[in-house]
């Protein structure tokens, strides 16, 4: 680790951080707390996918879509209006309708071949981006001065990675040059996320190996065509799945960093807050 104490952590001149764990834990409101300040660089990975790498195929689908409308095909063609996506860091949706979800295109589903596709597209770019995390703490501290660094990193960083691979490349750069801290959620928060995203399921990435044992798995159990797949019901039907996938491979990313507990993230108020949080889990992870 690059802060061999909880001293260590305190007194550096250069604070830098990798927060990663399941969306909904707190890796946000951390990051634009402290990017409140004057003193942290905030860096979101999902927002340099959405607006660096996938930028132009959100754009192009948007297009797409017009294209279907005569009024606005017109204007198109005769490059009278321009389209583009407005991602924000608090608003990812228009790369998450890009993404879309697998089943009945009647229904508002991809065909499993395009979804594949379109998967595939953004683990190239989030394994880009994480590897721009480097460039941007360059950026912020020859640009803006900003002593401090934190990277807000996606809820899917564990799939584009291999945890157990001392030599993983993504793992490697983030660990050579930031503390990597795990958000490690509770059964209650687990089941908390599972709720939520039951009442409005949103598409996400996953690993491919793990999506099409699940894509199979669900249609055999329903005895469903591919076709007639209700893209809600199978992504909720994967969603506890994926949580539970993903938790050993977050706590194997662990071994190279600290973890906090999310009930310890749901206290914090303030940089001090933060920077005693951070030192604590340094001094368990030396005990």
């Amino acid at each position: 680790m690059i802060y061999r104490s909880a001293e260590a952590w305190r007194t550096a001149a250069s604070k830098r951080i990798v927060l990663f764990g399941m969306s909904g834990l707190g890796k946000t409101y951390l990051a634009s707390m402290l990017r409140d300040t004057d003193e942290w660089f905030h860096y979101s990975v999902d927002y340099r996918i959405g607006t660096r790498y996938m930028g132009e195929y959100i754009a192009d689908n948007f297009k797409r879509e017009a294209m279907k409308v005569p009024f606005l095909r017109d204007l198109l063609m005769s490059d009278s209006v321009h389209i583009s996506s407005n991602i924000t860091f608090d608003n990812l949706a228009p790369l998450l309708t890009y993404l879309g979800k697998p089943g009945s295109p009647s229904r508002g589903g991809l065909p499993f071949e395009d979804y594949c596709r379109r998967q595939n597209q953004h683990r190239r770019a989030e394994i880009a981006s994480l590897l721009d995390t480097r460039h941007f703490l360059e950026r912020a501290q020859d640009i803006y001065g900003t002593p401090h660094f934190i990277c807000d990193t996606g809820g899917s960083i564990c799939e584009v990675v291999d945890p157990d691979d001392p030599q993983d490349p993504v793992i490697e750069a983030l660990s050579r040059d930031f503390l990597m801290v795990w958000i490690k959620g509770s059964d209650a928060h687990t089941a908390e996320l599972v709720r939520r995203f039951d009442r409005a399921p949103k598409p996400m990435y996953y690993q491919p190996q793990f999506l099409e044992k699940a894509w199979v798995a669900y249609r055999v159990e329903k005895g469903l065509e591919e076709e007639q797949v209700n893209p809600d019901d199978f992504i909720r039907w994967t969603y506890a799945r994926a949580l539970a996938h993903r938790q050993p491979r977050y706590e194997a990313m662990a071994k190279r960093g600290v973890t906090v507990l999310a009930e310890e993230v749901a206290q914090i108020r303030n940089p001090k807050d933060f920077d005693d949080l951070i030192a604590k889990a340094i001094s368990r992870k030396e005990a």
